[in-house]
């Protein structure tokens, strides 16, 4: 069973058998007595891709160049379907299109460009910045334990007193 889908595989096999027969996704679930929104995803998937549907997805996912991406959103805002397009772009489902649509209207074509993997790389500030900035932690640290012996010093004087 795919990790985010409620169908086990059985149910995927005799799904994509129905769709080859010709039945529509809500057909599928009524007679396979399932949520209609996994058949209606997989069916949209089994549109793409046919039979490679019910192949399970690789352990790292696809990487698509920048040039592909924007190209496939801006065809798709002329008016190209979804479907179409991810089949042409050899994509794995027709929502990894719509998340790039998504994220191309909200932010534009740099939503789209590869981003960074891992933690950031260590900055690279002068030897001066550097000891600066370990003077500035120095001198808040000393002050927290000024601070606190401050406050222990006066708890201990007030147990004195009241004794």
């Amino acid at each position: 069973m795919d990790r985010r889908s409620s169908l086990t595989q059985e149910q995927r096999i005799a799904a994509v058998v129905l769709f080859e027969k010709g039945a529509a996704s809500r057909a599928v679930a009524t007679s396979l007595e399932v949520p209609r929104d996994p058949i209606r995803r997989l069916h949209q998937r089994w549109r793409v891709r046919g039979r490679g549907v019910l192949v399970s997805k690789r352990a790292t996912p696809a990487v698509y160049p920048f040039e592909l991406k924007l190209d496939l959103v801006q065809r798709f805002l002329a008016g190209e379907t979804l479907a179409e397009l991810a089949e042409e772009g050899g994509l794995s489902s027709p929502v990894l299109l719509r998340r790039w649509v998504r994220e191309y209207r909200a932010h534009g074509e740099d939503a789209l460009r590869p981003k960074p993997k891992g933690r950031p790389a260590k900055s690279t500030v002068t030897g001066e910045e550097t000891e600066l900035d370990r003077l500035r932690r120095e001198v808040e640290y000393l002050r927290a334990e000024n601070a606190y012996l401050g406050k222990l010093r006066a708890l201990m004087e007030e147990k004195r007193r009241t004794r």
